[in-house]
């Protein structure tokens, strides 16, 4: 007996409170796919959609009824009916789906290596999001690494987008990069891309919990908790790559560096409950890196085979390293699931503990 189609809705006003709800399961038009999802990746990146849902437009991919919203997951999915010629039913498919059983994906430009999902709501929204890998295309994806694929891929993007844009700016004449939230999947990619360069030292903050965990990944050249960051000295000249988005943390580092702090770059929100605004802060401005649109920079400069080539090649470098040191967690079923994602966002994941769901 086939499952029925649920989606988990989460409460926008309270990213804790979720239900699971059954899920029509409408009729094909011409040029849709229907997708059976089968495994997805959890993250503190799935916190931060719901929490820039509103100003990010993150709802809007997949909507839901009024004041509810569906949390967009990255992971892998089969083609299970289809209505488009180019898409064979049993072609599997990683990107950007729903916390649900299946979806419907209305596809418009169709290539050897993968799908543009062309829903007339989601045509204002980011190309990025909108992009479908065909895995048969792909060399570095195998049955055994597809879960670290779904946990690492999608913020190691952001990772390297960071990175080619930091040195891309020569540092912005700074010898030191410094992390926030540092034991986060995307902070830890980053000091991986950041490890592959020469003379480049970078220091991770993190919480004294997380401190050991983030000096046994070995990828930072120094490791620092946040009640340490009025002791921080960096006479060469800092960049900031801010990861934990917290008031707080951020008036601290910009209060203990001053004029040594060349350039403060804000990216995620692990500290969602510290979200205050923040003005008259000493040093540069903090600037908000928005990974859509390095990646319309580089698609450019590149072209998309080359983009996709490095992103994936040098991806598959830190799932290698990850392998070493991130445990897989599985959790099965709509109600655990929403479970795990309520203790994600009151801050209770582990940092060595990679969450992948079995819907």
């Amino acid at each position: 007996m086939a499952q029925q189609n649920y989606d988990i809705l989460v409460d926008r006003k309270d990213l804790t409170k979720s239900i699971v709800e059954a899920a029509p399961t409408p009729e094909l038009t011409e040029g849709q796919i229907r997708a059976r999802i089968d495994l997805y990746a959890l993250t503190a990146n799935n916190v931060t959609y719901g929490v820039a849902g509103e100003t990010m437009k993150y709802w809007d991919f997949y909507p839901a009824r009024t004041g509810m919203g569906r949390i967009p997951v990255w992971g892998f999915a089969n083609v299970t009916e289809s209505k488009h010629d180019g898409v064979p039913v049993g072609e599997r498919l990683y990107g950007y789906w729903p916390m649900s059983h299946e979806t419907v994906l209305t596809i418009g430009k169709v290539s050897p290596q993968g799908l543009t999902e062309t829903s007339t709501h989601r045509a204002p929204l980011a190309g990025v999001y909108n992009s479908y890998t065909r895995i048969a295309a792909d060399p570095n994806v195998t049955a055994e690494t597809e879960p670290y694929v779904a946990l690492i891929r999608p913020l190691f993007t952001t990772s390297f987008l960071i990175d080619d844009f930091l040195s891309d700016n020569n540092y912005y004449g700074a010898d030191t990069v410094i992390l926030t939230s540092a034991s986060s999947k995307t902070a830890l990619g980053l000091a991986y891309c950041l490890a592959q360069r020469k003379g480049c030292k970078t220091i991770g903050l993190t919480s004294p919990a997380n401190k050991a965990f983030v000096k046994s990944v070995g990828l930072y050249t120094d490791v620092m908790t946040y009640d340490q960051i009025s002791a921080l000295k960096t006479p060469g000249g800092a960049v900031m790559v801010d990861m934990a988005g917290g008031a707080t943390t951020l008036t601290a580092i910009h209060n203990a560096l001053r004029d040594d702090l060349k350039y403060s770059c804000r990216v995620g929100l692990t500290q969602w409950n510290d979200l205050s605004p923040v003005k008259g802060l000493p040093g540069p401005k903090p600037i908000f890196f928005f990974a859509p649109d390095r990646i319309r920079i580089r698609m450019q400069d590149w072209g998309p085979a080359d983009f996709v080539a490095r992103t994936s090649k040098m991806s598959a470098g830190f799932v290698t390293s990850a392998r070493g040191w991130m445990k897989l967690e599985k959790q099965t079923g709509a109600n655990k699931i929403a479970a795990t994602f309520a203790k994600m966002v009151k801050g209770e994941a582990h940092p060595d503990v990679g969450v992948i769901c079995i819907p």
